[in-house]
Order: structure tokens, then C-alpha cells, then sequence
């Protein structure tokens, strides 16, 4: 089949970005003749025909002058399908990866502090990204739609209406083999992190979407919270006034040592209260090791279609606590593989379910992990890619 595939821009953080790089692979291995339309995009693997889209402009404007010189540069061929990742404004198969940008807005306004409110989703770019996205779900001009959640489906139907027959449900998928071949030693020792300290991560650029702020407040209770048991437990058992002294001012070698820590990975500004048990490791691109290093995966996010570092944390055998805003949550299943929280605001619940998986100190037991596997996801994608392109064959047959 001769493919199109759009993806406007790209980062090397981006989880769209390595989706569709894995993809490009698949379908040059599996013969078919593929052609990438975007406005830049390094490491294009070999014999994957590239079709520069350069657009000026503001970022407001930018998405739709690329949306209209993409339709002029697909007219200049004839294509067996065309697959988009971005909000375009025709195209056989739509990915929706990036979830339903009319849901973003008003999680981001839910979750807001209180006078940022009313200005969340008024400027000119949301009100593009918001015009777009009613083409691209619009089923005049999409033919079919991949989505990576039951979560974004029922978004997509709720708001756009879109018909059920022609959405389908892929979820990600993550090179197994990689995510369970860290070495935990090795990688704790690199990072400075003793064999007995508890170890959290989270892996993610974007923090306010993610829900880092929500993961800081509530590691501050949990870890005031055991620092207060410890100096009462102190007090109960002091007997003479050195020890009352003691309870109140630990020297340094009466001081506890709180044995977690929590590491953060990915792009962001770091806040500017520091705190001990707190490690930014900025972008990082060893990520097996990272997984492997850790003992319990935390991310918190206020809207996620489909967090694919979790499906990584699970592939690297770690249990993962993350909300019902991620549809990755589809996936956990409570005491076994994590924990779904119903909001990443409720920090009591936060802190206990960092407590509970503190309590059993265990890497998850054996999880299937054959549904996260990349190559159900390609197989998935690729009887999409089919069927839409065995439909568009048919119109253009005689009749």
C-alpha cells in the first residue's frame, strides 16, 4: 500500500512522536511504500519518503495553515490511505493519541487554582485546536478513528457524536524485552540511592497536566507524617529529661532517616522549595534503568488518553498508582498491578496508597503483559490502516 502519515511536529519526548516511529518501522518491514508529512522531523528511518510542510505564523495560526497545505500536498498523489495524527482536516484513519482537546480545557479549569480559571482555553490557539478537532471528528470527513482508551472513545461520542462502529480501541504498546531489562543495582548506585530506601518515580514533561504538584503534596504529609510518628514514638519512650531532649532535638546520630525518596524525570521547572528527598533527573533516555531502579510508579495526571510510561513501569514490573482522568487506568488492577485513584486531589488517598505498596516493598508479582506488547499494537493499527484502505478502493471502483 502506498501510506501518507501526518504528524505536524515533532519532540523527542513525545509519546505520538515514538508511536509513530515505531509504526513507520513496522510498515517499511512489512513492505508497504510510506511517505511522512510534517514540518520537520529528524531520524526519518531509511526508505520512508519525507514531505516537508513548512508553515509560518503565530502558534494560533500555525495549525491551520499546516492543515490547509497538507490538503494541497495530498492532492498532488493518490494515496491507499491516509493516516493522521494530528487535526487535519481530511484523512481515512484519525489516531486520536492526543485525547479530545474540549476535555483538556475543562480539566484544566476543574483543576486550576482558583483565578486562573476563568482566562483557561481563551486564547486564539485553543480556539483553532478547538475548530480543527470539530473537523476532525467530524464523520463527513474522517473514516474511521483510533483510539488508545475506552476513556476518549466515550469522550469523542459524548461531545462529537461519532459513529461507535467506526472507532477502535488500540491501546499502546511498549518494547517489552527493553522495560524488563534494567539492572536495578547498578542503576540505584548511579542514581545515589541506598538498597533500603523506597524509591518513587515519575517520568513525564508537561507537570501540570501530569499531576506532579498533587504527587508533591501528598509526599510532603506522608513524609511529615512518618517523621511526626517517629518523634512521638521518641517521646513515649523517653524516661530521663536527655531523653525528652533528645525526642525534641535529635542529635545526628539519633536522628531517623526517612528512606524514600522520589524521582522525577522529564522537562519542567523545578520548584523552588527544595526538599531532601526529592531528585530532578531532567530528560532521560536510559528509562529501563530508570524503571528498573525504582519500587513504585506514580503519575497523577488532571487529563492523560493514555500514559505510555505506564504501560513502561508495568512492562519493568513496577506497581503503578495513578488517576481515573488516565485511561491507561484501564489497565490497573487494584492490589495487584496498582492503584486507581478517583482524583489526583484527593491527597489522604495518595498518601495511602503510597503506604500500602511502602508496606509490601515487592516488585508486582508476574502480570501478563502480552496486551502491552508493541506488536499487538502494530497488528491492531495495521487492520485499521486495511480496512480503511479497502473501503477507499471501493469508492473509487466503477461501478
Amino acid at each position: 500500500m502506498k501510506l501518507a502519515l501526518i504528524r505536524r511536529l515533532f519532540s523527542a519526548t513525545g509519546g505520538a512522536e515514538l508511536y509513530l516511529q515505531r509504526l513507520l518501522s513496522a510498515l517499511l518491514d512489512a513492505g508497504h511504500e510510506v511517505h511522512l508529512f510534517a514540518e520537520s522531523w529528524p531520524d526519518l528511518p531509511a526508505h520512508a519518503v519525507f514531505h516537508p510542510v513548512a508553515v509560518t505564523g503565530s502558534r494560533a495560526t500555525r495549525p491551520w495553515r499546516f492543515a490547509d497545505a497538507l490538503e494541497r500536498e495530498l492532492s498532488r498523489a493518490s494515496w491507499d490511505c491516509v493516516f493522521s495524527l494530528e487535526r487535519t482536516r481530511r484523512q481515512d484513519v484519525y489516531r486520536a493519541g492526543d485525547g479530545v482537546h474540549r476535555v483538556w480545557l475543562e480539566r484544566r479549569r476543574q483543576y486550576a487554582r482558583w483565578w486562573r480559571r476563568p482566562w483557561v482555553g481563551r486564547g486564539a490557539f485553543h480556539r483553532t485546536m478547538l475548530e480543527l478537532e470539530a473537523q476532525v471528528f467530524d464523520p463527513a470527513r474522517t473514516g474511521h478513528i483510533i483510539v488508545n482508551s475506552e476513556m476518549v472513545g466515550r469522550e469523542i461520542r459524548a461531545h462529537y457524536r461519532f459513529p461507535e462502529a467506526r472507532l477502535h480501541l488500540v491501546r499502546n504498546g511498549v518494547p517489552l524485552d527493553r522495560f524488563a531489562s534494567g539492572d536495578r543495582a547498578a542503576a540505584r548506585a548511579q542514581l545515589g540511592v541506598k538498597p533500603d530506601e523506597f524509591l518513587l518515580l515519575f517520568v513525564g514533561s508537561g507537570w501540570e497536566r501530569k499531576g506532579l504538584r498533587f504527587l508533591l503534596r501528598a509526599l510532603d504529609r506522608f513524609v511529615w507524617a512518618r517523621l511526626r510518628d517517629t518523634f512521638t514514638r521518641g517521646l513515649a519512650a523517653a524516661q530521663t529529661p536527655r531523653d525528652w531532649i533528645a525526642a525534641f532535638l535529635p542529635d545526628s546520630g539519633a536522628k531517623p532517616e526517612l528512606r524514600l525518596k522520589l524521582l522525577v524525570v522529564g522537562k519542567g521547572r523545578p520548584p523552588t522549595t527544595a526538599r531532601p528527598y526529592v531528585i530532578f533527573a531532567g530528560p532521560r533516555s536510559d528509562l529501563e534503568q530508570i524503571y528498573a531502579a525504582a519500587d513504585l510508579f506514580v503519575f497523577l495526571p488532571i487529563y492523560e488518553p493514555s500514559a505510555n510510561v505506564c504501560f513502561e513501569a508495568l512492562a519493568a514490573g513496577l506497581p503503578v498508582v495513578t488517576t481515573a482522568q488516565n485511561g491507561a487506568s484501564e489497565v490497573i488492577e487494584d492490589g495487584v498491578n496498582g492503584t486507581v485513584l478517583d482524583t489526583p486531589t484527593d491527597t489522604g488517598a495518595v498518601v495511602q496508597a503510597i503506604g500500602y505498596w511502602w508496606a509490601r516493598r515487592f516488585r508486582v508479582p508476574f502480570v501478563e503483559t502480552g496486551p502491552l506488547s508493541l506488536t499487538r499494537n502494530v497488528e491492531e493499527t495495521l487492520a485499521v490502516i486495511e480496512l480503511a484502505a479497502a473501503e477507499r478502493r471501493a469508492r473509487a471502483a466503477p461501478n
